[in-house]
């Protein structure tokens, strides 16, 4: 038996708050709504099992790729953008050293609200509503920068704009680390599915399979070297940038 419509698991985007500090970009309540703006949506998929099938069974494997890149003993300052299901976070915090500390940057206060949940009281831990496209903050102000699965569901000037930021508020010498979807092999299983996917559920996605990530980079203050790892057959990619 299929399951339902996606509009009969959710029946209608929630309202937003009434009191929101920033507005939710029109295409996160237009496309993205059954996934993070509705409150079903963080009921359905902070489950990591979910997360896990989601992305083939290949979850802890990124999200340790991740997080060696930060480093076994997290130090300074670090900027996550945007929350993520699953235990990403908590993961990340428990390699905080004593005097370092943590930013997570999300738009959306119901998601921000969800990782609190998920992470322990600890004044190294900040999180913030911000836009990844325009963050709040000077420049040079964290030695590393995470992208987890954010760039994928961005519209392109946005994805530009938050690797420009990205950029920015890094420090000389500090790293961007991004993991995200990528072209996978030409014979890969579950190449005609993930296309099938991303035209229904993604449609930003195809963007990181027609081009490199570096292509959405800004002309101007590129970083001094890229490093790029494939997995899955291609399906899932890191980068590390270095400013």
């Amino acid at each position: 038996m299929p399951p339902p419509p996606i509009a009969d698991v959710f029946p209608a985007p929630a309202p937003a708050p009434a009191r929101t500090l920033l507005p939710i970009p029109r295409y996160l309540e237009q496309v993205y709504w059954w996934a993070y703006v509705h409150p079903n949506a963080v009921q359905l998929f902070e489950r990591e099992w979910l997360v896990n099938l989601i992305l083939f069974g290949n979850y802890g494997r990124l999200r340790d790729a991740a997080l060696a890149e930060l480093g076994k003993t997290v130090t300074g300052r670090t900027l996550q953008v945007a929350c993520v299901y699953g235990n990403l976070t908590p993961r990340l915090l428990a390699r905080l050293a004593p005097d370092a500390g943590l930013d997570v940057v999300d738009i959306l206060p119901i998601q921000l609200l969800n990782l609190g949940k998920k992470l322990p009281v600890d004044d190294r831990v900040a999180l913030l509503q911000g836009d990844s496209s325009s963050l709040a903050c000077p420049d040079a102000s964290y030695e590393q920068v995470l992208l987890f699965f954010l760039l994928h569901e961005q519209p392109e000037a946005v994805r530009r704009a938050t690797l420009a930021e990205a950029l920015r508020v890094v420090k000389p010498g500090g790293r961007i680390v991004i993991v995200d979807y990528h072209r996978p092999v030409r014979m890969h299983p579950l190449r005609l599915l993930m296309t099938g996917v991303f035209r229904k559920l993604e449609p930003y996605a195809m963007d990181l399979w027609d081009n490199e990530i570096e292509a959405f980079l800004p002309r101007q203050g590129r970083p001094a070297s890229i490093a790029k790892e494939t997995y899955y057959g291609g399906l899932y990619q890191k980068l590390v940038l270095i400013r």
